[in-house]
């Protein structure tokens, strides 16, 4: 394409878009309401299709007892995605967006790269990248998230000689100890055992849910001094602060190791991508690069083991995550 034929097209855009703004026209105003009403149309049966999917998982969860599988981990990957970023959406309908936004990007780099095979791969790896950059800030939500749940443990425990009950309410009388994050869950506990008729075992449980399996300790030492008080049992309580300092002792060299790990990563891709540009200087380079089949080839597949080893590196540090997120 030519200056000329690029200048008059332009001309010719600028002229349409003034004659629409001023004469108030629009040439495709009913084309324009039609794939609207489309669009509109699809996502409604997508959103049936979505929610009907979503009542025969939860059904089927029920009854039957999944397996151990690729499909069960990403359900798995998704559903704490979507509760860490507190995300709109369910796993059906994650799933769908995201094969949309995936056949959209493939297609956009089928056009630049005129190749499917290689489009399909660049967009994989893409998605991964992604997908593991996610993961990556979710291990940062949970790890602030055992943090505050640590933080709240070392205060009730040393109160809890009185009551757990009692413990609770007297910190709940400050902001400052606990986590605005966590307040909700603990106010509702008190207003289960004071208001809504639940017994202190049922209320402790369900407060245990809603924090995890950090708290796993805590609620089954909290059922046994309830029910079975004795003089000095309430000392059973002071392990979990010796526990929490333990773990954030832990927690705090793995995080150094990982920052470490993540910090070397990125130099190395800097340094990686430097070099590259650097080399776009060199004109035979540049064309074989970026514009012949094998040039394509290569950028693919260097830009598949990056996110690949991103990915591997991430995954290495999900296994040796923090501890006491699970069980």
């Amino acid at each position: 394409m030519n200056m000329t034929l690029t200048v008059s097209l332009l001309l010719g855009l600028a002229t349409f878009i003034l004659i629409n703004v001023v004469f108030n026209v629009r040439f495709f105003s009913g084309s324009l309401r039609y794939v609207l009403d489309q669009v509109d149309t699809i996502a409604e049966h997508l959103g049936k299709y979505n929610t009907k999917r979503y009542v025969d998982r939860i059904k089927r969860e029920r009854i039957v007892i999944q397996k151990e599988n690729l499909y069960a981990k990403y359900n798995r990957l998704v559903e704490g995605l979507i509760l860490d970023f507190n995300l709109p959406f369910t796993l059906e309908s994650f799933t769908s967006l995201l094969c949309i936004l995936f056949t959209v990007v493939a297609l956009l780099i089928v056009v630049l790269m005129k190749s499917v095979t290689l489009s399909v791969v660049f967009t994989i790896s893409i998605f991964v990248g992604m997908l593991t950059f996610f993961v990556m800030q979710s291990r940062s939500i949970k790890a602030e998230r055992l943090e505050n749940i640590m933080d709240a443990e070392d205060i009730i425990c040393p109160l809890a000689r009185e009551g757990v009950l009692v413990a609770i309410k007297k910190v709940m009388e400050s902001d400052e100890y606990i986590s605005a994050n966590l307040r909700p869950y603990f106010q509702q506990f008190i207003d289960n055992c004071e208001s809504n008729g639940y017994s202190f075992k049922q209320a402790i449980m369900l407060l245990n849910r809603q924090l995890g399996p950090k708290f796993d300790n805590f609620t089954k030492k909290a059922i046994v001094f309830e029910y079975n008080e004795r003089k000095g049992m309430a000392d059973i309580f002071l392990d979990i602060v010796d526990e929490n300092a333990v773990l954030r002792e832990l927690n705090s060299k793995k995080d150094r190791i990982f920052r470490r790990m993540n910090r070397d990563f990125m130099i190395k891709l800097f340094i990686v991508l430097l070099f590259f540009l650097y080399a776009l200087t060199v004109e035979d380079f540049r064309m074989f690069m970026l514009f012949s089949n094998a040039g394509k080839l290569i950028n693919t597949a260097i830009i598949s083991i990056i996110c690949l080893s991103f990915a591997r590196t991430q995954v290495l540090q999900g296994n040796l995550g923090a501890g006491g997120t699970a069980k």
